[in-house]
């Protein structure tokens, strides 16, 4: 039988509409996970600038990606709203989310700015964002589009700390990363590990094929089956590895006065999980000889190591070990990226 046009067109659209009538749960729901979200852009000089993996500028960038996970949010009833910082601005005040409405916002945001003289205080966007925050009932899913150069006004690590603090398990902030110097993804990284409720994304891995879709889901609802079905049984409980701020001078192993708080902290995160072991991890930058910087990593390890045995923490919980300059985190081309790789990571075993 010959086919016409017409004919092959609704044959398509009837296979389309079969196949996606067997691919959908017969008797699953979608259930939201926040009852809010924001989306919060960062609107600085750097982000006018042109990203260096692939030379589009990353306020673009991020405008894209905005756009295509607005598409694939779900139409629930959340409560949406949009601001921006840097300086801070409100796009679109929270109310009843809407597609469409969304959309139009995005297209509306301005792109056109210097990029000199305009810096990113993202911690007093944070501060800033606080009582838009306080106003909202529920849960609430804070999306960050930003490439984390925050170089004036408060800590903006301390001020995302101190949100979680004051909401706890009714905030949760994911950041889409733009970053393209160590310093930026650093102060990213670091706002990610306040909490594990967090999802982590950027650019690149958000273009990758469903991949949006997946993050939405990540973020925004859960598929639940309709029919009652048996409790499951209790998650193990997630033990953490420990990403702190402990960074030595060059050449440097000896613990200083500076790193106590920083190891204070990581001491009681370890006493929450006291059926887990750890890896004390150090590392270096790329500095000098391959040997020598392999005995430093280890010198660093072990300085914290016996800190945390002889404060309490049973040291057969404990392994030390030194990577040298073979795990760097940050690029050791720069001055910044070796200060960062003198490190040490509690990476659960």
């Amino acid at each position: 039988m010959k086919l016409t046009s017409k004919t092959l067109l609704l044959t398509l659209a009837a296979m389309l509409t079969l196949s996606f009538a067997l691919a959908a749960p017969a008797s699953a729901k979608m259930v939201k996970k926040a009852d809010n979200f924001i989306f919060f852009l960062d609107q600085s000089g750097s982000m006018a600038m042109k990203y260096n993996g692939n030379g589009d500028r990353k306020i673009d960038m991020a405008l894209s990606t905005m756009k295509a996970m607005n598409q694939a949010i779900p139409a629930l009833d959340y409560t949406a709203g949009m601001f921006l910082f840097a300086p801070f601005e409100a796009k679109a005040q929270p109310g009843a989310y809407n597609k469409a409405a969304m959309a139009k916002v995005i297209d509306g945001v301005a792109t056109d700015f210097d990029i000199f003289n305009r810096k990113t205080p993202m911690g007093n966007g944070l501060m800033d964002l606080d009582p838009v925050l306080s106003g909202l009932s529920g849960k609430t899913a804070l999306i960050i589009f930003t490439d984390g150069n925050s170089n004036i006004g408060a800590d903006p690590v301390a001020q995302a700390k101190a949100l979680y603090a004051k909401y706890g398990d009714k905030l949760c902030i994911h950041i889409v990363s733009y970053a393209d110097v160590a310093r930026g993804q650093m102060i990213i990284d670091q706002i990610r590990a306040l909490s594990s409720c967090t999802v982590v994304a950027d650019y690149a891995s958000l273009a990758a094929a469903g991949a949006m879709d997946k993050y939405a889901k990540d973020v925004f609802y859960e598929e639940v089956a309709d029919a009652p079905a048996p409790a499951p049984a209790p998650a193990p409980v997630a033990v953490p590895s420990i990403s702190f701020n402990l960074h030595f001078g060059f050449d440097k192993y000896q613990l200083t006065d500076e790193m106590i708080p920083v190891l204070e902290e990581a001491k009681a995160i370890l006493d929450e999980y006291p059926n887990a072991s750890f890896e004390v991890a150090g590392h270096t930058d790329s500095t000098g000889a391959e040997a020598y910087n392999q005995g430093l990593s280890e010198r660093r390890a072990a300085s914290v190591h016996d800190w945390l045995a002889a404060h309490g923490i049973d040291a057969k919980r404990l392994e030390s070990k030194g990577y040298g300059e073979l795990a760097p985190k940050y690029d050791n081309a720069t001055r910044e990226g070796r200060k960062l790789n003198r490190r040490v990571d509690i990476l659960n075993k």
